[in-house]
């Protein structure tokens, strides 16, 4: 059990949300003892660290928990609800992404993310799958489809999202109009009710729930009071619940009762929050896989065309139509996965692209697919909505890659724009389709009363809208608007036959209930919650009030984040800017093998140990450094310190987060600047000044190379160095290229302006240790006629970086800046061959040279593939030969950083190796472990390989082509096989076929 770390002693009080309260603290103590009397087999964290991460969910809020659970198993949640006994509330954590703070609470967090996420069973004759609560949907899909199966309702955020969460929520998403929600795909559940047991929970027939309502434990009187509610109410419910593909959860008191005396609670579990029990074990019914996909999309000169045309389009039968305002798609063009759409979405237009629809088919009969999308063309064409043109799309790659693009819009308007970010309060609302765009118009007056801009984007095909205003909630003047624009959308929305929160659930938006209830319904959902949690254990505050006379909270009594980030120092704020704009969207949760971001937490599952929450503690670090000396919080900032740095240690500064995470939350750069203060008034270990050093000791290894090995790698030297800290270094293997080879003042005079003149930059981690593929390239491209060059070996400062030695960064940086301004003068081509060290030069040295000009530096691939589509490289006839094992097609992994920066590298090389005539395919994998040194520190060698089993070790049983020199390395290390560079297999086919 994780015990370590007190530091915070109570609960939120106010705006610190830290202040120490002595009977909170003994109450927690209390409840950890009868845990443990229990057996409780799961974790327990009281840190603040682990406590500070789980304040936030993709909300404005910010509270925090006394204690975080980390069930290991399903009994796990019994002993946590029997151990509460009436005093402590509950509030079980799934992906984390709510928007409206659903598992928020100042009580326990009980997340079952990290041990309750297996699949259980898959039963294909029945098309059942029975899965725990942590199981992420993406996860699930991943092992469905090679059954052909899928878990329907999909969720923008379904690379982390939790099943558990998605009941909770009853998550719909795109395609609900013809898939449903979570709650219709509930066959049965297990579930632990606020006295401990368990209840099994499936559809009873009508002597079934006769049975079942005629005991007197709680089980007997939950099911006999919800259908006295059902019963005598069915009128107005019947009235008051809206005629509508998203229902009115949290809850839903519609179809639990059937006219043949059926009755399935689950209806009611599902979009509880967590409130009424708490969920062991779900069956889930699945789908078919549909066979074939096509995506139509359509661009207009306006947003409210866009929402118009939607009732144009639905007789085509759609499965889905999402819209995306102009603001997102602005933000949209700033994404890395921007590049490969742009034939699709960024063809040019005189006339201004306002809105957009993806307009999709599925279905298993190909003829009916091609009569719906010339149905849907035809609309389209006599449209009185007149849209600017549209384009059908039926590579399944291009079609999941728009569809990635509009799952990344929430993030996306999260992006800061100066002070402001997209926020979410009234983000989810749903209203009849037909009246949608009458709707929307009325939803822009009330934001441009305040002056406000924002981001539109949605399920129109089912009238819920995705809204995202521009506010600075550092600021008390646009904190206050939270409260008057939430009223006066709500407002709306009840006028025009809607809800407030369409998909995303109530959360801290409970209190609107008894406006769209109406009184009386509310009065019997306290009822229900009374008799489901007499004590109101479950998630205390949200929703509704029990018997205990704890009121539901409101929107605006719950502490914001900004209220806590205007505290912090303005300098600080603007060193550690991005950990402030972290909106908490959580795509860093993903535990997907084949995206880069984010290794340490995928491997660990810890999520102080994820950009998140690595941004969460920088935030609170950088509070408390700003506070008074005196205030009562100041006393927490060694304990968080220490804390924030220990989760950085285990950052592999693989800088995905920089690009993949949708705010950009460069945690490398900012760890960078936190070890510059941090060893400000500490000492630094030995080792960091040995690596301070390496780059110059590498020089003269350069010289010596054997010697150098002999002294590296004898007995004595491993064992000092593991004492250091450092183990398993690789050997020296500088290039053997003679002086000719190499750059000088003669050859770059000669070489001006010369198309067919090329350098080579040499860094220091492959000049030093895979000096061999620098000899390849040098033949590749003389090979293929091109007047080549290679640089001396330049240091390139990265240890340093990564480090926090800053100012030595910067003196090496300049330096090398200075040789490449010189040497690009001549307008020589300009190649890097490592992906790590060679995208420095557009990111980190961008932060020394400044505005300064920087010559262009391309990877070897960019360079080639250019060449080839200027015809300015000769196939030689290679293109035309078959290749000598035809049955081999390689696989090409690019870096980490490299897939994260440029996405397109692997897609690059691929195109230059099939050129030649290689059978090859652009592949993906996350991180392999190593990152620069990290594999190579002792303390981390365990976790470098547990990353490694689980992103690579599958990948190298089949042919594959490594860019990133880490990422050689570490197969060779850990695996025993070194894969070839593409350049490597390149060469070795041209060699064969001169």
């Amino acid at each position: 059990m994780d015990m370590g770390g007190d530091g915070l002693t109570g609960v939120p009080v106010g705006n610190s949300g830290m202040s120490p309260d002595a009977s909170a603290t003994a109450q927690r103590e209390s409840f950890i003892a009868r845990l443990k009397a229990q057996g409780f087999a799961g974790d327990i964290s009281k840190d603040i660290s682990s406590r500070l991460v789980f304040s936030t969910d993709n909300s404005i809020y910010q509270r925090l928990p006394s204690l975080v659970l980390y069930p290991r198993n399903g009994e796990d949640l019994n002993r946590a609800v029997r151990a509460a006994d009436g005093h402590i509330t509950l509030a079980v954590r799934g992906g984390g992404t709510g928007t409206n703070g659903q598992s928020l609470t100042d009580g326990v967090v009980v997340d079952v993310s990290r041990y309750l996420d297996h699949i259980l069973d898959f039963d294909a004759e029945e098309g059942t799958v029975t899965v725990e609560p942590g199981v992420i949907l993406a996860r699930l899909n991943a092992f469905l489809k090679p059954h052909g199966c899928f878990f329907p309702p999909t969720v923008s955020t379904a690379t982390r999202a939790t099943i558990g969460g998605m009941i909770a929520t009853d998550a719909s998403g795109k395609g609900s109009r013809i898939y449903g929600r979570t709650s219709d795909y509930i066959e049965a559940m297990d579930v632990v009710l606020s006295d401990g047991s368990d209840l099994h929970v499936t559809r009873l027939s009508a002597d079934g729930l006769e049975q079942a309502c005629a005991g007197t434990d709680l089980s007997s009187r939950i099911h006999a009071e919800v259908r006295r509610v059902v019963t005598e109410h069915a009128a107005e419910i019947q009235r008051v619940f809206p005629d509508m593909n998203r229902g009115l959860t949290g809850y839903n008191l519609q179809n639990l009762l059937h006219d043949d005396g059926s009755f399935h609670l689950a209806r009611l579990l599902a979009g509880s929050e967590g409130t009424l029990a708490l969920t062991r074990r779900v069956v889930l019914r699945v789908r078919r896989l549909p066979k074939y996909r096509q995506l139509i999309v359509v661009r207009y000169t306006s947003f409210n065309g866009t929402l118009c045309d939607v009732q144009t389009l639905l007789p085509a039968g759609p499965s889905a139509v999402e819209v995306l305002d102009d603001r997102v798609l602005a933000r949209a063009q700033q994404d890395v996965t921007w590049h490969a759409l742009e034939q699709v979405l960024g063809s040019r237009t005189s006339l201004p692209v306002k809105g957009l629809s993806f307009v999709e088919f599925v279905g298993d009969d190909p003829d009916l697919l091609s009569e719906q999308i010339a149905s849907a063309v035809n609309l389209l064409e006599n449209s009185p909505y007149k849209p600017i043109d549209y384009k059908a799309v039926s590579d399944p790659d291009i079609i999941a890659n728009l569809w990635t693009l509009r799952e990344k819009s929430v993030g996306l308007l999260g992006r800061p724009d100066g002070h402001r970010q997209g926020v979410p309060f009234v983000e989810d609302t749903a209203v009849p389709p037909e009246v949608l765009p009458e709707y929307v118009s009325e939803f822009r007056d009330i934001l441009d009363g305040y002056g406000l801009s924002y981001g539109m984007f949605g399920h129109a095909d089912v009238g819920c809208l995705h809204v995202r205003p521009f506010l600075d909630m550092l600021t008390e003047e646009d904190r206050a608007l939270i409260r008057p624009i939430s009223d006066a959308v709500a407002a709306l929305t009840k006028r025009h036959g809607g809800l407030l929160w369409g998909e995303h659930g109530r959360g801290f938006r409970g209190e609107f209930s008894p406006l769209f209830f109406g009184e009386t319904l509310f009065a019997e959902l306290c009822r229900i919650k009374d008799t489901f949690d007499p004590k109101d254990i479950f998630n205390r505050g949200k929703l509704a009030p029990g018997g205990m006379g704890h009121p539901v909270d409101r929107i605006d009594g719950i502490p914001f984040k900004g209220s806590f980030d205007e505290e912090i120092a303005p300098e600080l704020r603007d060193a550690y800017g991005l950990s402030v704009s972290c909106n908490g969207n959580g795509a860093c949760f993903n535990r997907e093998p084949d995206m880069a971001m984010c290794p340490s937490y995928k491997a660990t599952k810890d999520r102080r140990q994820s950009p998140k929450g690595r941004a969460l503690l920088i935030r609170s670090w950088t509070r408390l450094r700003s506070l008074p000396q005196d205030a009562p919080d100041r006393s927490l900032l060694p304990a968080v310190a220490e804390q924030l740095h220990t989760a950085l240690d285990t950052c592999l500064s693989c800088k995905a987060c920089a690009t993949q995470c949708p705010i950009r939350v460069d945690i490398p750069s900012m760890r960078s600047k936190f070890l510059a203060s941090y060893y400000r008034e500490r000492h630094r270990p030995f080792r960091d000044y040995l690596v301070y050093w390496l780059e110059p000791l590498l020089a003269l290894g350069r010289i010596a190379p054997g010697a150098g090995n002999v002294l590296l790698h004898n007995p004595l030297s491993r064992s000092i160095l593991s004492r250091v800290g450092l183990v398993d270094l690789p050997r020296l293997r500088p290039a053997r290229l003679g002086r000719k080879a190499h750059i000088n003042r003669t050859w770059l005079r000669h070489s001006r302006g010369n198309p067919d003149a090329v350098i080579l930059i040499q860094d220091s981690f492959t000049g030093s240790f895979d000096g061999g593929l620098t000899e390849k390239v040098h033949a590749l491209l003389t090979t293929l006629g091109l007047d080549v060059r290679v640089t001396p070996v330049w240091d390139n400062g990265k240890a340093r970086h990564v480090l926090g030695f800053r100012r030595g960064f910067g003196v090496t940086a300049r330096h090398t800046l200075r040789k490449l301004n010189r040497i690009g003068s001549f307008g020589i081509s300009l190649v890097s061959l490592d992906a790590a060290t060679g995208l420095m030069f557009t990111q980190e040295y961008r932060d020394i040279s400044g505005a300064g000009l920087m010559p262009k530096i391309m990877p070897l691939e960019t360079f080639l593939r250019g060449r080839i589509e200027q015809n300015a490289l000769q196939s030689r006839g290679q293109a035309s030969q078959a290749q000598k094992n035809p049955e081999t097609s390689f696989s090409v992994i690019s870096h980490c950083t490299e897939q994260a920066s440029r996405p397109e590298s692997a897609g690059d090389w691929a195109f230059v190796l099939r050129y030649f005539g290689l059978a090859a395919e652009a592949g993906k994998a996350g991180c392999c472990g190593m990152a620069g040194l990290f594999g190579h520190q002792k303390e981390q060698a365990g976790l470098s390989r547990r990353i490694f089993e689980q992103n690579w070790q599958a990948k190298i049983t089949k042919p594959v082509l490594a860019t990133g020199f880490s990422c050689r390395c570490q197969t060779e290390r850990l695996a025993g096989l070194r894969p070839a560079h593409p350049a490597e297999a390149l060469l070795d086919v041209l060699q064969e076929q001169a």
